[in-house]
């Protein structure tokens, strides 16, 4: 069965996004893009809420910039085609390989899971992570912990009521003082 994985850049104190709204503490160097470049190789599929998916449209055009390095390039050019699921109830159509969420998240993940395919399901975005924690469909948290502290805004984890023991599974340290830390959801 294709594991549900929840990824994102996180500061110290445990925000993916500032009290603003700025993220600009998660640009990576060379060494933490080409991470993330060898972690969307294991995707099969995303989900994104709107926010993200908003975000991440740069994506859909960005192999047209002759600007670009070889590692961008590169990024674009696996993320570009890797099948998308959009959450969204303001949104009526979506670009490139995106589609609305038909369904629930819950509904969506267990017909993706049921499917056949490769890579994993990966949740992009903390609101709709928290929904997947809450019904308990999250296999694995990854973080690239950054050294920063921003003191409030989004948190990479969802205020729960209930505990959930984790596993660790993997850590790394780059040059750059990011950590990377990868639990599973001992179950």
């Amino acid at each position: 069965m294709r594991s549900v994985t929840y990824s994102m850049n996180v500061s110290l104190d445990g925000y993916i996004v500032g009290p603003d709204g700025e993220f600009d503490w998660t640009a990576p160097d060379d060494e933490v893009f080409r991470f993330w470049i060898d972690e969307i190789r294991e995707v099969g599929v995303h989900l994104l809420g709107r926010r993200l998916y908003e975000t991440m449209l740069y994506w859909e055009t960005a192999d047209q910039d002759p600007s670009l390095d070889d590692s961008t390039l590169e990024w674009a050019a696996l993320w570009k085609p890797l099948p998308k699921v959009v959450f969204s109830t303001t949104l009526s159509a979506v670009q490139g390989h995106a589609r609305l969420a038909s369904g629930g998240l819950t509904e969506e993940i267990e017909r993706l899971r049921a499917e056949p395919g490769k890579g994993d399901i990966a949740i992009g975005g903390a609101t709709l992570a928290a929904e997947a924690a809450a019904s308990d469909l999250i296999d694995e948290y990854r973080a690239v912990v950054h050294p920063v502290l921003v003191g409030g805004g989004i948190p990479f984890f969802p205020r729960r009521e209930r505990r959930v023991d984790l596993e660790l599974v993997e850590t790394r340290t780059f040059s750059s003082r990011f950590v990377y830390l990868r639990y599973r959801v001992a179950r």
